[in-house]
């Protein structure tokens, strides 16, 4: 069947019937088998995903067809991300690095990285940035890239995520403006203050864990759970970030499927929660002068769940 196939399009074809037939989950990166085919096909071929049609009709080579069709019976079998198949994903339009150091990019903050975090920032001064439990790196190189006179700290527990990160800040050619820092939440920025910090830290409840699809169990589980509820980690950064954010600083973090647990925890902290173009994605912004008006509840929830 498969030797009558032979351009381009015929591939990324297959490739969505094959993942269709066989019912894989779709959420890294991408939600649908075509355009995770194209992602596979076209990262093989080392095309860039915005060729001109008419590339499509382009015939591959014997070894270019043995590899293709390789990795989709491997994405089939294993369940293995895409992204972690080819070495590679796009995240806020730019390339990145990816492997099983650190989650696949997938943040909803990346459409506010391309918007200028419109209207969060229409009034700040930017200078230094800090993008909490990086994985990748993704955020802060981004945010970096589309905010050249910015300064960004990208910040990680893990060792192995932060030498990916570290692959993408010289893949992205922003050494000078990109500092990796191995630390637990702000453990290891003593002395440093921000105009904005962003995280996407993990936020996944123990239960959605063990419920999630073969595809996440090729990620680092310490990048995807934090406890029952999937707000031990966001808590302790609530209570730590106030000390290390200008005064007129914003943060912003996405907790997903966690947002309710959150505001029902904490009712009265007025978080502002973040409509994007496909609906709400739990993610919230919050300014320092609130993380200081309701420290005594928020540093009360925190102990709650992390005890000294």
């Amino acid at each position: 069947m498969t030797a009558e196939l032979a351009s381009i399009i015929d591939f990324i074809r297959y490739g969505a019937s094959r993942f269709s037939a066989a019912g894989l989950t779709f959420g890294h990166s991408h939600d649908n088998p075509i355009d995770e085919a194209t992602h596979l096909v076209l990262a093989s071929l080392h095309l860039p995903p915005d060729i001109p049609p008419a590339y499509g009709a382009g015939r591959l080579t014997a070894a270019e067809r043995d590899n293709v069709l390789a990795l989709i019976e491997r994405r089939v079998s294993e369940r293995l991300p895409v992204a972690y198949l080819v070495g590679e994903t796009w995240f806020a339009g730019l390339k990145f690095k990816s492997d099983r150091r650190a989650l696949v990019p997938r943040s909803p903050i990346a459409e506010l990285i391309e918007s200028g975090f419109a209207p969060w920032l229409d009034e700040r001064h930017i200078e230094h940035a800090l993008d909490l439990c990086t994985g990748s790196g993704c955020i802060g190189i981004a945010m970096a890239e589309y905010n050249p006179d910015w300064r960004v700290d990208i910040v990680d527990i893990s060792e192995e995520a932060l030498s990916l990160a570290r692959e993408n800040i010289v893949f992205q050619h922003l050494e000078g403006r990109v500092e990796a820092i191995k630390s637990d939440l702000f453990a290891g920025l003593q002395g440093r203050r921000y105009d904005l910090i962003v995280s996407n830290p993990p936020y996944v409840t123990e239960d959605e864990y063990l419920a999630l699809p073969g595809e996440y169990r090729h990620e680092p589980k310490l990048g995807l759970t934090s406890g029952e509820d999937g707000l031990d980690l966001c808590l302790r950064m609530l209570d730590q970030a106030a000390d290390h954010l200008t005064d007129d600083g914003l943060l912003v973090v996405e907790v997903g499927e966690s947002e309710h647990a959150l505001a029902a925890l904490l009712p009265r902290v007025p978080f502002v929660w973040i409509e994007f173009k496909v609906g709400a994605m739990g993610v919230f912004a919050l300014e320092r002068r609130d993380l200081v008006e309701h420290a005594a509840s928020i540093r009360a929830a925190a102990a709650a769940r992390n005890p000294a």
